[in-house]
């Protein structure tokens, strides 16, 4: 066991953790567990490609229907409920996923877009289109922040940007997705346009369909479970995935690793989470801004990263984070890609950790972590 927690938890409801499990789980060579977990959460980007296509080629289709008979203003006002919706889903489903888990919201969230999209194909009016894309807009919203959380917690440091790289790309299989199935569907010489835009927004159901059959493996993410009292289990998943490697061939070291410290609690309130995003990581705000969808997800990552002290106000988890990948030997800029900041705030980050531990050097703190 290499998770200790410090206090009594009866009497004390949220106690010190301290454990290996991040440098564990970032010194974890590729596998075919990964793999998995790319292939069952990246699926998300292909389906918002899926629908951004869809909204668009189907408009035709829903001018021209018997039974909507939209104006271009009613097709305008349907992409505005599923971008509102991905806005707003992504804060609450991002809010309900530090209280309940990265594994049951990207359950919550594909249920609910595999149900709207599927509605979607049943609408009758303006006003159940209008619906039915929120709420579609809201499970994809929903799908970013848990799922984005998900796979930064599971995939290891030093792949992880170019991971989210090739996962953020495949948008763009989603979108040729939509495309190829809009040139027949909508095919007036093959099925009736007003069967075939219906049928055109079952193609999302069904792949959400088969998705959610591939997720019932994966596990709750680790670090989810430490920072939330649930050393034990997190031990345990961990364990479990570090087998799972060796039965493959793959060769995982047992030795020593750096620990972090932190505490453990519930979830992060909402005024850590407004501190993260305006005083400790406001460039990269600003950046999110730039993508409404995003805006949900980035804060409650961040809010995860960067917003919690522990007791004794020493480090926050993202300087013990930073403090373990220098210990290890990384970079300033390795540091950097791993943790998707700035080399100038990992400095600052940096001479932090130097000035509360009393250090000078990175040698100096490689010895003291290796203690």
């Amino acid at each position: 066991m290499r998770t200790t927690v410090a206090g009594d938890s009866s009497e004390r409801p949220s106690p010190i953790v301290e454990t290996d499990i991040p440098a564990r789980l970032d010194r974890l060579p590729w596998g075919r567990f990964h793999t998995l977990v790319v292939a069952a959460l990246g699926i998300t980007w292909i389906l918002d490609g899926l629908e951004v296509t869809l909204a668009g080629t189907v408009a035709g289709a829903l001018k021209a229907s018997p039974v909507l008979r939209f104006s271009n203003a009613d097709v305008g006002l349907a992409g505005s409920a599923y971008l509102a919706g991905a806005v707003l889903g992504a804060i609450f489903f991002g809010w309900l996923t530090d209280r309940l888990g990265r594994k049951k919201l990207f359950f919550i969230t594909l249920s609910v877009y595999l149900l709207a999209t599927a509605a979607t194909a049943f609408s009758w009016n303006l006003w159940s289109f209008l619906l039915f894309r929120f709420i579609t807009g809201a499970g994809i919203g929903g799908e970013y922040a848990a799922i984005n959380s998900t796979i930064q917690e599971l995939i290891p440091a030093r792949v992880r940007g170019w991971t989210d790289l090739v996962i953020n790309g495949s948008f763009w299989i989603g979108a040729a997705l939509g495309a190829l199935g809009a040139i027949v569907l909508l095919d007036p010489g093959r099925i009736d346009p007003e069967h075939g835009w219906r049928a055109a927004f079952l193609i999302g159901a069904v792949l959400a369909g088969i998705v959610f059959f591939m997720r019932l493996w994966l596990p709750e993410s680790p670090r989810w479970l430490m920072t939330h009292g649930r050393a034990a289990e997190a031990e345990a998943v961990v364990a479990a995935i570090e087998a799972r490697l060796r039965a493959e061939g793959h060769e995982i070291p047992d030795s020593p690793l750096p620990k972090v410290r932190l505490r453990s609690r519930t979830h992060t309130p909402l005024r850590d989470v407004v501190h993260t995003l305006i005083h400790v990581h406001r460039q990269r705000t600003f950046v999110a801004l730039g993508t409404p969808v995003q805006v949900g997800q980035v804060g409650a990552e961040l809010a995860s990263l960067g917003g919690r002290r522990n007791q004794e106000g020493e480090l926050t988890p993202v300087e013990e984070r930073i403090a373990a990948l220098v210990g290890e030997g990384l970079t300033n800029r390795e540091v950097a890609s791993s943790l998707f900041i700035s080399v100038r705030t990992v400095e600052s980050h940096l001479g932090r950790v130097y000035r509360e531990l009393g250090l000078r050097s990175r040698t100096e703190l490689a010895r003291r972590l290796a203690r």
